[in-house]
């Protein structure tokens, strides 16, 4: 039998999404496969308070900004803690880590994901940061041949490995039954959004869409975030109070999800490849979303989904009418959608890959866990 790994996350990410959730995804899945995890991160972020609901160690560390302090904290428990692999996410954290680690005599290798599509600066400093991991995760292949290109980078050390979704908790339900359960209109048309309420998800875009729309839909927003007050103020000054219905974050997406007839995710920067936007394409649902980042992994247009230019309220509201007026293509779209994600997108491909890049690296730069 395999030995178990003793597998490190870092994250000094104060915010909440999919980020956080693929850390907590990936960890909880690696554990269950018999690895040993462990979360450093500060206390007073949204990942420190959500690590044990999902059966997962987590440790406090002053890392939600580049201190010597933090520098010192993590040098101290690398120095002192069982582990093979220590694996990095935010930019901070990353930075922290890779001094860290370079400042000890035996250090473990480092592995760093890059989640988001925002692009890297070309300089020193970077190009420093992303040649000391063993490896570097991107969350979709469109993110990996920007970040080879714009860093010089060693392509066989950059692997792309999309977040994955478990497609038998995400998959098509009883959509009146779940309207019933959470109050929505049983039979009203409804469009969905699931996502942090930042300014990049579109969520503007939407509301403007809703507005221009005669069918009488209602649009639901499943999330919470810096946006909101912004989103409300839009809401209001449109009169779309009875037309919108913000809905807060949701421990569970699922039913939402379920109760919706066509999703939409107009973002116009820093996707990788999208959580939500998996999750209702397995769920079957037909989305209309942008070719941002990695989404085009999953929506391509006409097959999978329908692709609108982002910042387009005009093309977005085209779209989502054609596709409210045609139960022939919401059935098509909704059925592609789910064939494709369940295919390649799951959450046991994920694990497996991610479990052979900590193996591979693990293998190439100690053979022993430290103690």
């Amino acid at each position: 039998m395999s030995e178990a790994l003793a597998i490190v996350h870092t994250e000094s990410s104060l915010g909440w999404g999919g980020q956080e959730l693929r850390i907590l995804s990936e960890s909880r899945g690696l554990a269950r496969r018999g690895h040993q995890l462990t979360l450093l991160c500060p206390p007073e972020g949204r990942l420190y308070a959500e690590a044990p609901a999902w059966d997962l160690r987590v440790v406090a560390m002053p890392i939600a900004r580049k201190t010597v302090a933090g520098l010192l904290a993590l040098r101290r428990w690398f120095g002192q803690n069982r582990c093979h692999v220590v694996s990095t996410h935010s930019s901070t954290d990353s930075w922290l880590s890779a001094l860290a680690l370079a400042s000890l005599r035996d250090p473990v290798p480092m592995v760093r994901t890059r989640h988001i599509s925002a692009p890297v600066p070309r300089n020193a400093l970077s190009r420093w940061l992303y040649r000391r991991p063993a490896r570097i995760v991107t969350t979709g292949d469109a993110l990996r041949r920007d970040l080879i290109e714009r860093l010089a980078l060693e392509a066989a050390k950059v692997q792309s490995v999309p977040t994955g979704v478990d497609p038998e908790r995400y998959r098509p339900g009883d959509r009146r039954a779940a309207r019933a359960a959470l109050g929505l209109p049983l039979d009203a048309p409804i469009i969905g959004i699931v996502a942090t309420l930042r300014s990049w998800k579109g969520h503007r875009d939407l509301v403007e869409a809703l507005a221009g729309m005669a069918s009488g839909a209602l649009l639901v927003i499943v999330g919470d975030g810096p946006q909101r007050g912004a989103l409300e103020s839009q809401i209001h000054g449109l009169g779309l109070q009875e037309r919108v219905r913000l809905a807060g974050n949701q421990r569970d997406v699922v039913p939402w999800l379920q109760a919706f007839d066509v999703f939409a995710l107009p973002s116009y920067a820093n996707e990788g490849v999208p959580q939500a936007l998996l999750q209702a394409m397995l769920t079957g649902l037909p989305c209309v979303t942008t070719d941002i980042g990695s989404i085009g992994e999953l929506a391509a247009n006409e097959a999978t989904a329908l692709v609108v230019p982002p910042r387009d309220p005009a093309r977005l509201r085209a779209a989502l009418e054609r596709v409210l007026g045609d139960q022939a293509l919401r059935q098509r779209l909704g059925e592609a959608a789910r064939t494709h994600c369940a295919t390649s997108m799951s959450e046991a491909r994920m694990l497996d890959r991610m479990e052979a890049l900590y193996r591979e690296v693990t293998s190439i730069d100690q053979s022993s866990p430290r103690s």
